[in-house]
């Protein structure tokens, strides 16, 4: 029987005032940690939750939001993460198939929050611990688990018009967290800088639950700021960190960045992209005592599928490393044949940290498995050492400010324009966010559509990173002989004339 409060339990027994959070200049130590966790299960209880519900959170970086992880856990309900960059409609589906019992916001999200489940609100006061929405709740007894029992829901686009819920399991947060100690040496001695946004599995598994876990500490920031960033990283010694790349760029571009003392530092994980030679020659060159660490991985496993080895990064630049302990990976066909060293094809994952399918879809579940070889959509290649580099994204998701777009998902709502024909979403290289939606259009006969008047109608559907920034009308779309549009072949156009 297991439960993810077990370790704070753990750790709160033997070394109770040990730092476990810091948030807005709060020490939380173990044993806070641990008594609060109990004091929200006791809330939940008492609203009605109990095992297998459904809790969902629409909320930026707290305190609260990791003892609501916890909580969760702790009473044997499912925690359910939802990007709160996201539009009300997107939110009310999410909560909506998930069968969501409650919500839980943050009182800036209220707008977004659907009227089909009870919400509630958090304000400054309760971000900082969840503890003041139960003043006089007794704490709650834990709820033992099973490996296989699910732990949590996680959204994510996918390449269909509607997102889908990544089911993860106990036995899948618990082996990540084994293979990234093997990776990265987690100990209690890990101080880990928190500045990604926690419903993202970067910020909350890579290695976030993993370093508390060992009895480290986790300096949680709500939003990144690259001063602020940088100046956590001097005043607590801080030693790891979870970049995305645009996170990155802010950090070696950032004016004050030579007034900080970031020696502390000791490893960086950035991730999904090939990396240039020139970014991770810039990241040494400031972070002098830290390496960049290339990974892949997906919300379907958890992250950190694989990373790149100490001293290989320009040996085998363009690489996102090799995989985990218990991670296997092959590239293969379309009909599901392994192909050889050096051979582009999907990527495929197994092991005991990859999803079991998808919440209440057996039929997409069916489709992303060859066997039980996970089908990641995206294209690569393994070279003869076993590292992993990546060429495509055959699910044509775009990747802007490390948050994942599906193309399909905005063409679904362009769709909705009557001046519009046909239209393709593509993925351009943008200096700032690594990519950013580009639409190709086809106009109906007589019609005629300026690019702000897609982007309110976007807009007003879609959270405004998916909303495309350039807008190109086309007489046709190049397709094959079956009628599917050569998605490559526009991107390729438009790098030309760059």
């Amino acid at each position: 029987m297991i439960n993810l409060s077990s370790s704070i339990g753990f750790h709160a027994r033997r070394t109770p005032d040990r730092c476990a959070l810091k948030y807005r200049a709060e020490d939380i130590s173990y044993a806070s940690l641990d008594g609060r966790i109990r004091i929200v299960g006791g809330w939940l209880a008492s609203r009605g939750i109990s095992a297998g519900d459904v809790v969902a959170v629409l909320m930026k970086n707290s305190a609260a939001f990791l003892e609501l992880v916890f909580a969760t856990s702790h009473i044997g309900a499912v925690f359910l993460p939802i990007n709160y960059r996201l539009s009300a409609d997107e939110v009310g589906y999410i909560v909506g198939n998930s069968c969501a019992r409650i919500l839980i916001a943050d009182e800036e999200f209220a707008a977004i929050a659907p009227a089909s489940v009870p919400v509630v609100l958090l304000d400054q006061a309760a971000q900082s611990t969840a503890t003041r929405l139960a003043p006089d709740i007794a704490p709650a007894p834990m709820h033992p688990r099973r490996p296989r029992d699910l732990m949590r829901l996680m959204y994510t686009s996918g390449t269909t018009d509607r997102p889908k819920g990544v089911m993860l399991t106990y036995e899948n947060i618990y082996w990540k967290s084994a293979d990234q100690t093997l990776v990265l040496g987690l100990n209690a001695d890990t101080r880990l800088l928190v500045v990604g946004p926690l419903y993202h599995v970067g910020a909350l598994d890579l290695p976030g639950i993993a370093v508390l876990w060992h009895g480290g500490m986790l300096a949680v920031h709500r939003n990144f700021e690259p001063e602020q960033a940088l100046a956590s990283i001097e005043a607590e010694r801080l030693n790891a960190a979870w970049f995305a790349p645009v996170m990155t760029t802010a950090i070696l571009t950032c004016p004050t960045r030579d007034r900080h003392d970031v020696s502390s530092l000791r490893w960086a994980i950035g991730g999904g992209e090939r990396t240039p030679e020139v970014r991770i020659r810039a990241f040494s060159g400031y972070f002098r005592n830290a390496r960049y660490i290339d990974a892949y991985g997906l919300t379907e496993t958890c992250g950190g599928d694989t990373f790149m080895e100490a001293g290989r990064e320009l040996e085998k630049i363009g690489s996102t490393g090799r995989a985990v302990a218990h991670v296997g990976i092959e590239i293969r066909d379309d009909q599901g044949n392994r192909l050889a060293a050096g051979q582009n094809g999907e990527i495929c994952l197994r092991g005991p940290k990859v999803t079991q399918g998808y919440w209440n879809d057996p039929e997409k579940t069916a489709a992303a498995f060859f066997g039980d070889w996970f089908r990641s959509g995206d294209v690569g290649y393994l070279d003869q050492d076993g590292f992993l580099y990546l060429t495509d994204r055959k699910k044509d998701m775009i990747i802007s400010g490390g948050e994942n777009i599906a193309s399909s998902e905005v063409e679904r709502v362009i769709y909705e324009l009557p001046e519009v024909r046909e239209v393709a979403v593509i993925g351009m290289p943008d200096q700032r966010w690594g990519e950013r939606p580009v639409a190709i259009v086809v106009l109906a006969d007589g019609a005629a559509l300026e690019l702000h008047a897609l982007a309110d109608h976007c807009r007003a559907r879609l959270a405004s990173f998916k909303v495309p920034k350039q807008l190109i009308i086309r007489d046709s779309l190049p397709r094959n002989p079956s009628g599917k549009v050569l998605k490559r072949v526009l991107r390729a156009e438009l790098e030309v004339h760059r």
